[in-house]
């Protein structure tokens, strides 16, 4: 059996859905049923959900409180203040990323490490 892949917005509509239908006292069971998945899809789901990289939920937090497109009454500075503020935001944003990735690249290879060495049977 094939799986289907489900995109990040469907699975956090279908986990809406779901919270809904758990407040209202329905089972595991009856919730993947009708969110049209298997339990083990369902618990996947939420796992995702509990496990999901703080650095993504601040990431949105500082994209959203970037004050938008500059009004037409906005002085050439302000607009230059505002990029320049943004620009270092993002940089920051870039540079925990690479950080993270090379964290996670370094434990990557010594878990690799480990595994590729063989005892000497001397």
């Amino acid at each position: 059996m094939v799986g289907k892949r489900h995109a990040s917005e469907e699975i956090s509509a279908k986990l809406a859905q779901a919270n809904e239908l758990a407040a209202k006292g329905k089972t595991q069971r009856e919730i993947s049923k009708a969110l049209g998945v298997s339990i083990m899809t369902y618990h996947r789901w939420k796992k995702m959900l509990k496990s999901s990289p703080p650095a993504m939920d601040h990431e949105r937090r500082v994209i959203e409180s970037v004050p938008r497109a500059a009004s037409a009454d906005a002085s050439s500075e302000e607009t230059i203040k505002r990029l320049e503020f943004e620009n270092a935001q993002l940089r920051r944003l870039v540079t925990d990323v690479l950080l993270e990735k090379l964290k996670y690249e370094e434990e990557l290879r010594a878990r690799q490490g480990t595994r590729m060495r063989r005892p000497d049977n001397g």
